[in-house]
């Protein structure tokens, strides 16, 4: 066990760091104030995260010596729906993001069986140490009133068409001025009395309850495809950790249902097989580097090696083909990252995707459009039968030394969620730079069609690759959000992401 000077929370809101923050001072343990992290976040991160979506959370117990993987992301629906098809109540809206319009699929019909109201209070009587009412108590705080922060803002005018779809919503981000902006007070009194109900009944009502049974009937009604049965059949998961070697490090990573981390853990091992030390950072070497591998992984991943059975079947055939092609050539998400004094770690990531437009009766919860992301369902969507966890790119990730955790990690930012990753990590590891700067630095990302490139790398390099480039003017809420802590030394928060870090 190590014992710390000083905790440590990295977010993507200042409210959700405070309340981290709160209960780490309070005497609470990492696992305690990710909990209160998480409940605070679907108030004030609500274009990113709901207790209607889903999440994944890696933690290290120091106690017991042990790495530890809750799986609490969401269920395909169907179970005992008499034949619906979810199809009459899912239907697309546009949303300009970045210049460029995107297409996402809403409604009803979206709508997964949701786990992280289940999730959080499955974590707490597992590992945390204070009452639930207390962890609760900031998140209902911000419920009863808090001031919209920009990036909240920017999001929420992103997400308009969504957030306006009922009328519960329209009420929520609806005032005198047409729509909420930056600085407005939001109130959602309902979430508000959900959330104390939460700690009453421990999500009975909304998983057995009235409200799953309100919930089952405007489907029924609507054509969505959520049942009774689904949301009393919902189970968090307890999974062995994915683990890989990587330059002395040990990175422990997310299993099934996530992608993100074995396709993260098949990155590092084709770059550890590539050369024994990194490349000067920022030559033309390294950025063909980086981009051969980006390439490589997505070709194996259209290979199907994205999960852990798979990844360790390829890496015992060598990587031989790999290692010859690279020297040849979010969505909405948040992360949270905790270390506390005791050296307890834990590392969540949470969505709702872009949500569904649908609010649960009675609760202020939106709920998750999981099943109409088109990249989690590459057979097509509603494809998949019922009762089936749905897979992810979330990749919450613990890197360690001698077993003790020297790095606690995850982003937001859908399919760019494990290469912001795994180029923070090679920050760190390969070319020793502090968290923050690792953070802060330059990243780029091949989108099949072209490579896409932040500001900070000489840009003659770039042009000289004989690519198809896109250099970016800033840096970027599209390249992920990289929320980082090194235990009992210092936190960095992605500024693309709202970023913050309080130390306690």
């Amino acid at each position: 066990m190590s014992d710390f000077k000083k905790g440590i929370v990295a977010s993507g809101h200042i409210l959700v760091g405070k309340a981290a923050a709160k209960i780490l001072r309070e005497g609470g343990n990492a696992f305690d104030a990710v909990v209160a992290a998480g409940f605070a976040s679907t108030v004030v991160e609500q274009t990113l995260t709901s207790l209607g979506g889903g999440g994944l959370l890696l933690g290290h117990s120091a106690a017991r010596g042990q790495n530890l993987f809750f799986d609490f992301f969401v269920d395909t629906p169907g179970l005992g729906n008499d034949g619906r098809q979810g199809m009459e109540h899912f239907f697309p809206v546009t949303i300009q993001f970045s210049g460029a319009p995107q297409v996402f699929n809403i409604g009803l019909g979206s709508v997964a069986v949701p786990g992280i109201a289940k999730g959080l209070l499955h974590v707490h009587k597992r590992l945390g140490s204070m009452p639930l009412k207390e962890i609760v108590a900031p998140a209902i705080d911000y419920a009863r009133g808090h001031e919209v922060n920009n990036f909240q803002a920017d999001f929420l005018k992103l997400l308009t068409p969504i957030m306006t779809q009922t009328a519960t919503g329209r009420s929520l981000y609806g005032n005198e001025n047409g729509y909420i902006a930056a600085g407005d007070w939001l109130c959602n009194d309902e979430l508000a009395q959900f959330l104390e109900l939460l700690i009453e009944d421990g999500g009975d009502s909304f998983y057995r309850g009235d409200i799953a049974r309100a919930i089952a009937a405007e489907m029924r009604e609507k054509e969505g495809l959520v049942t009774e049965k689904d949301l009393a059949s919902y189970r968090v998961m307890e999974r062995k950790p994915l683990a890989i070697q990587y330059r002395g490090s040990d990175l422990v990573t997310s299993p099934y249902p996530s992608l993100g981390g074995a396709l993260i853990a098949l990155s590092l091992a084709i770059y550890k097989a590539s050369s024994d030390k990194p490349l000067e950072w920022g030559s033309r070497n390294h950025l063909l580097e980086i981009l051969a591998v980006t390439r490589e992984v997505e070709r194996l991943r259209g290979k199907n090696i994205t999960d852990l059975r798979a990844l360790f079947a390829f890496l015992n055939k060598g990587l031989g083909k790999s290692v010859e092609n690279v020297r040849l050539f979010s969505r909405g998400t948040t992360h949270i990252s905790i270390a506390d004094r005791k050296g307890n770690c834990a590392s969540m990531t949470c969505s709702n995707g872009e949500g569904s437009g649908y609010f649960a009766p009675g609760t202020g919860v939106m709920l998750n459009n999981m099943m109409g992301e088109d990249d989690l369902h590459p057979n097509g969507f509603h494809s998949s039968p019922p009762g089936q966890r749905v897979c992810s790119m979330m990749s919450p990730s613990l890197l360690l030394k001698d077993d003790v955790v020297k790095l606690v990690i995850g982003s937001g930012g859908s399919k760019r969620i494990r290469t912001a990753i795994t180029e923070v990590l090679r920050q760190v590891v390969d070319f020793g730079k502090g968290i923050k700067e690792a953070v802060e630095a330059p990243r780029l990302y091949w989108d099949d069609e072209c490579l896409q490139v932040e500001p900070g790398f000489d840009e003659d390099i770039v042009n000289s690759l004989g690519i198809d480039t896109n250099i970016w003017q800033k840096l970027d809420v599209y390249f992920g959000g990289v929320h980082a802590v090194i235990p009992g030394s210092e936190g960095a928060g992605d500024p693309r992401r709202g970023g913050c870090v309080i130390e306690v």
